[in-house]
C-alpha cells in the first residue's frame, strides 16, 4: 500500500508508522542486530504493509554493498555450468546476496562487455570461469577493477585472483592407467577444443599416463582433437575403427564428445565394449542408464560452485569487517580431486574405482 500520493514510501514512513526511529528500521533491514523480536515484528510487518523497497542507488553512493555477485560463464545451457550456478546462488543466498550470471559463449569480447557492465552496477564481487584463460587483456582488468574475484573450472593465468579448478590432469592420468591397466593397448583420445585449459590439462594427463605405458605395456596411443560436433565425431571413430591397427579402447575428453561417440558406435554397430572400450571424461545423466552403461571420470561440480563463492565471500566478509582482503600476491588456489566411475563400457562392473 503506498501513501496518499502514491509516491513510494519512504525510510521515514516506516519509522513513523511502526512507532521507532529510523535507526531501529535501518537496523532491522540490515539484519535485526540489537532490536527486539517484538519491535523487529512490527517493523517488518510495516515494511510488508507499505511495500517499502531500500534505496539500493543510495546505499551505494554511500559505500555499503549492493549485495550482487556477478557470475560469468561460457553457456547456461551446458549443465556444468548451471549446476555450478545453482551452487554458487545458494551461497549467495544464505548471504542476502543476488547472483547475476551472464554467458560468454566462450567470446572473449563478449566476456569484457558483460565484465563491465557488472561493473556499472557496482557488483560486489566476480565468480569466472574464464573465456581464455591466459588473456592479459583479462587478468589487466580485473586487477584495474580491485573486485574481488575469484576464478572456477579454468585459471585466469596472467592474473593474481583465487581459483578453485578440479586436477583435471590427474583425472585423465587415472583413467588412462585404468584402460592400460585392464589390457587396452592402442587407446584412441578424441576430442577438440584444444585451447580450453581444462582439455588441455585432460590431454597432458593422457599422454603423460600413455608414455608410461609404452614402456611398461607396450601401449600406443592415438590422438584426435578434430571433434567439434556428431559428424566429425562420426568420421574420426569411423575413420580409426575402419584402419588396420584400429584402437581398442577410445578416451573421450569431454562428455558431448562421449555421446557423440557413443552414438557413432551404435550406429556403426561395433560393440562396446567386445570391440573397443570406452570412457569419458564428465558423467551426465544418462551416463548410468545407456547399455552399456559409460565409464567416467566425475568431476564435483557443485563443489566447484559453492567453494568458489565461499572463497569470494570470504573475502567480502573481511573487507566489510576493515580487515584487508587476502592479498592477491597470494591468492588461494584449491584443487579438487576427480573419482574414477566405473561402468560396463570398460568391461567393468558398475561402481568406483
Amino acid at each position: 500500500m503506498k501513501r496518499a500520493n502514491d509516491s513510494p514510501p519512504t525510510l521515514a514512513d516506516v519509522a513513523h508508522k511502526a512507532g521507532v526511529g529510523t535507526t531501529t528500521v535501518s537496523r532491522v533491514i540490515n539484519g535485526g542486530e540489537r532490536v527486539s523480536q517484538k519491535t523487529l515484528d512490527r517493523v517488518q510487518a510495516v515494511i510488508a504493509q507499505l511495500g517499502y523497497m531500500p534505496n539500493q542507488a543510495a546505499r551505494i553512493l554511500k559505500g555499503e554493498r549492493a549485495k550482487t555477485i556477478g557470475m560469468v560463464i561460457p553457456s547456461i545451457a551446458d549443465s556444468f555450468f548451471s549446476s555450478c550456478a545453482e551452487a554458487a546462488q545458494e551461497i549467495a543466498r544464505s548471504h542476502d546476496s543476488l547472483l547475476i550470471v551472464t554467458v560468454t559463449n566462450n567470446d572473449p569480447h563478449i566476456e569484457l562487455e558483460n565484465l563491465n557492465v557488472l561493473m556499472r552496477h557496482r557488483t560486489d564481487g566476480l565468480l569466472i570461469a574464464p573465456a581464455n584463460y591466459q588473456s592479459e587483456t583479462l587478468a589487466a582488468f580485473l586487477g584495474r577493477s580491485h573486485v574481488p574475484a575469484v576464478s572456477f573450472d579454468r585459471p585466469v593465468e596472467k592474473g593474481t585472483i583465487a581459483s578453485v579448478l578440479t586436477d583435471n590432469y590427474r583425472g585423465a592420468l587415472e583413467a588412462t592407467h585404468h584402460l592400460v591397466e585392464h589390457g587396452y593397448k592402442r587407446i584412441l583420445c578424441l576430442g577438440g577444443e584444444t585451447t580450453l585449459y581444462t582439455i588441455r590439462e585432460r590431454l597432458r594427463g593422457f599422454r603423460e599416463a600413455m608414455q608410461q605405458a609404452k614402456q611398461t605395456h607396450g601401449a600406443t596411443a592415438l590422438i584426435d582433437m578434430s571433434v567439434k560436433d556428431y559428424r566429425s565425431a562420426e568420421y574420426a571413430v569411423q575413420s580409426h575403427l575402419s584402419g588396420p591397427t584400429p584402437p581398442d579402447a577410445i578416451f573421450t575428453v569431454k562428455n558431448s564428445t562421449t555421446i557423440f561417440a557413443f552414438e557413432s558406435l551404435q550406429k556403426l554397430r561395433i560393440s562396446v565394449p567386445k570391440t573397443v572400450a570406452l570412457l569419458g571424461f564428465d558423467d551426465f545423466e544418462l551416463a548410468s542408464t545407456l547399455r552399456p552403461s559409460i565409464s567416467v571420470v566425475q568431476q564435483p561440480i557443485e563443489d566447484l560452485g559453492r567453494i568458489a563463492a565461499e572463497l569470494l565471500f570470504a573475502q567480502l566478509l573481511m573487507t566489510e569487517k576493515g580487515r584487508p582482503a587476502p592479498s592477491r600476491k597470494r591468492p588461494e588456489h584449491v584443487k579438487l580431486e576427480t573419482r574414477l566411475v566405473l561402468r560396463n563400457s570398460c568391461g567393468c562392473t558398475p561402481g568406483t574405482a
